[in-house]
């Protein structure tokens, strides 16, 4: 079976593009970050046991897909014809594309999260993400900091600046749930960051570990089984953001880690 026809029958399309869910014109840089996104959700290694057959194979088009329009002449070939070498891809299609993925998404360190966090702080990007996740949580600040990176507690004051102009610049609604939080709820809040922070704390003691690439790699480890399924999370979009070759590989990471990583740095 061809490359086309195993879309078709894995993401009901025939369309590379729509099988990553992106647009004709999506830079590179895109369609890496699309490849990365949906084939973490199929990845082997990150479903369960009787799903392993289907991911596996699902996995494998993405690859696929993945390397024509990642490939400047293939990609140009099929937007000019909209078909593929289905013999080329007959010959590369039994490659270990596990191996592909590593090799594509270079292992996290401490030092990218200091250097993405500082750049993000303040930035555009975090404005936007601020906004939407008001939006969507209609103003309750646990969402907001569950779903905003590094939405630690010392940073409320400031968040809390930039939803209020937003407010009143129009661009937003004033949900009475943000302009007028009871206190034991943002208590509450803080007082499941601490312990978040101390289990991590705890975790990071028990396995002997130190501050280091490693020690963040194993810590990740340690808690991917509990939230398996939340694989769009902060680390996963640091690879694609870092991604560069490289022989390490790349950590499932989740929302939960996420919490973990923010609360860890502030010890």
């Amino acid at each position: 079976m061809g490359l086309l026809e195993l879309c078709e029958k894995y993401f009901n399309t025939t369309n590379l593009y729509e099988v990553l869910q992106i647009s004709e014109n999506a830079t590179d840089k895109e369609v890496k970050k699309a490849y990365h996104k949906l084939s973490l959700k199929v990845h082997p290694d990150r479903v369960k046991d009787d799903e392993k057959l289907i991911s596996t194979e699902k996995f494998k088009v993405l690859g696929g897909v993945h390397a024509i329009l990642s490939d400047k002449n293939k990609r140009e070939v099929y937007d000019a014809t909209k078909s593929v070498d289905e013999d080329e891809y007959n010959v590369m299609k039994d490659k270990d594309w596990t191996v592909y993925w590593r090799l594509l998404f270079k292992k996290i360190t401490e030092e990218d999260i200091k250097a993405y966090e500082k750049k993000y702080i303040g930035s555009e990007e975090e404005k936007n993400d601020l906004k939407n996740a008001y939006l969507a949580g209609k103003g309750d600040m646990d969402y907001i900091v569950d779903q905003v990176q590094f939405a630690r507690s010392e940073h409320e004051p400031r968040i809390r600046g930039i939803l209020t102009e937003m407010i009143e610049q129009g661009d937003i609604p004033a949900y009475k749930i943000f302009t007028h939080e009871p206190a034991k709820k943002r208590q509450r809040r803080h007082a499941k960051e601490n312990r978040e922070a101390e289990e991590a704390e705890e975790l990071k003691n028990s396995l002997g570990l130190k501050s280091d690439e490693n020690s963040l790699e194993l810590m990740i480890k340690q808690k991917q089984e509990a939230r398996m399924k939340q694989m769009d999370s902060f680390i996963d979009d640091l690879a694609a953001k870092y991604g560069g070759k490289s022989k390490g590989t790349k950590r499932t990471a989740s929302s939960k880690t996420e919490s973990t990583v923010k609360n860890k740095k502030k010890k």
